[in-house]
């Protein structure tokens, strides 16, 4: 087999065999392939596609490139949960209590951020002692006994993946729906996940800016999944402006605890819930999704989710006692108000701005060599639709120095007003179940 002949044939439009996928994935791995024939792989896909057949062999083929998790200890049917990313996306430190509360097994391995603000671990860490370093026999004993259990990335999981992204990255073919469909579902399956749910996001602070694109994106990772045999579901929300009001580690920590309680915002709230169900669905725990939609609003008035994640940050040698008293997190030396210079309807917030404020601040990561500050971040206390008299609050920076003039002048600049009433975005756009 020759891999001209795979580009010849990808060139012309035709389907490459399940062999011929294996093929290229398996000795690009071992770098029997030079990158320039790759690369003309890469763009032939991204101009002539791939069938779901296609897809789903590629996703395999890089599942299979490396190590791959063996969750086959854990009771149940472990669902993961995966989201394109966004500006104050706290929806996994919701999730996994409240997923985890209704009997579902929640055996989450998570990154670290680059960008905006902290991975979900990075969020965790703002916990006085959390530690994810866990044992396979810790993170499964863990699971089997409180449902909850989040470990860090390890292993060798899907090299091919890696590789291929960092060409992509260079050759102009990252925006290629079946190449990001098998990356992204790829990771999800090494991880051994049984089945997945996927949290699309399009609006200005996505990836996919479009509705139409993250139509094709999620519809073509469930199907990815459900031709490998993983029951998938997904669902399109906004993130044209920042989700919930609190983009920063521990201020996202403190965000998740109130939304356990019943008190968080309206929009993650929401999200948490529609995102919830399906994980509790194809989790074997409720027939359909109103019935899990009961079974979570229940665990958060009884208070057994909030229990859990008390449980799950002691089992992973955390303080639980910050739940009870989030002035226990890290707090920021300074805050300051950001009163609102007109009156009228908040018509638009630009959340990658926002949230490049925020990493401003220290809540993220530049590069990957960038100490995050825990403490700080950004509180919005208006969102697209609300209306604000002059003087108003429309955000608290939490930060570690007095020098916030930059930060001040983003937030000024890309916190839109009208005269006019705003409606607020449509978070759910769809959902996507086959």
């Amino acid at each position: 087999m020759r891999m001209v002949d795979l580009i010849e044939k990808k060139r012309d439009g035709k389907e490459l065999t399940t062999e011929e996928i294996r093929f290229f994935i398996e000795q690009y791995t071992n770098d029997s392939i030079p990158d320039y024939q790759v690369s003309a792989l890469l763009m032939a896909i991204y101009f002539q596609d791939m069938t779901d057949r296609e897809r789903a062999d590629l996703t395999l083929a890089m599942v299979e490139s490396g190590d791959q998790i063996d969750l086959s200890g854990i009771k149940g049917i472990k669902v993961d949960k995966h989201s394109t990313g966004g500006v104050g996306d706290t929806t996994t430190l919701v999730l996994g209590p409240l997923v985890a509360a209704c009997g579902v097994p929640v055996a989450k391995m998570s990154g670290r951020g680059l960008g905006h603000t902290g991975g979900t671990i990075d969020k965790l860490e703002a916990i006085e002692g959390f530690h994810v370093e866990l044992t396979t026999e810790e993170f499964t004993k863990q699971v089997n006994e409180l449902k909850l259990a989040v470990i860090g990335q390890s292993g060798n999981l899907t090299p091919a993946d890696k590789k291929l992204y960092a060409l992509r990255d260079v050759t102009g073919t990252v925006n290629s729906i079946p190449l990001i469909a098998s990356s992204i579902m790829s990771k999800k399956i090494a991880a051994g996940a049984d089945a997945i749910v996927l949290d699309v996001k399009t609006g200005e602070g996505a990836f996919m800016k479009t509705v139409e694109d993250a139509r094709l994106l999620a519809k073509a990772m469930v199907q990815i999944g459900n031709n490998v045999g993983r029951q998938t579901m997904a669902i399109i929300s906004d993130m044209s402006q920042p989700l919930g009001f609190a983009i920063g580690n521990a201020l996202e920590v403190q965000e998740a605890i109130d939304t356990l309680r019943g008190k968080g915002p309206a929009d993650l709230t929401e999200l948490c819930l529609v995102l919830g169900s399906q994980m509790v669905v194809v989790g074997g725990k409720a027939k359909d999704l109103d019935e899990a939609r009961s079974m979570l609003l229940e665990v958060i008035e009884n208070g057994s989710a909030l229990e859990i994640l008390k449980d799950f940050i002691q089992g992973q040698g955390g303080n639980p006692a910050v739940v009870d008293s989030p002035e226990l997190l890290p707090q920021a030396k300074y805050t300051f108000e950001v009163p609102s210079k007109e009156a009228g309807f908040v018509s638009f917030i630009e959340a990658d701005e926002v949230g490049t404020a925020a990493m401003l601040l220290g809540a993220g990561r530049a590069t990957k060599e960038s100490v995050i500050d825990l403490a700080v971040g950004i509180v919005l206390h208006k969102k697209v639709g609300d209306q604000v008299k002059l003087g108003d609050s429309l955000a608290t920076i939490h930060a570690s120095t007095e020098n916030i003039d930059q930060v001040l002048a983003i937030l000024y600049q890309y916190i839109e007003f009208s005269k006019d009433p705003v409606t607020a975005p449509k978070l759910i756009e769809e959902i996507i179940t086959a």
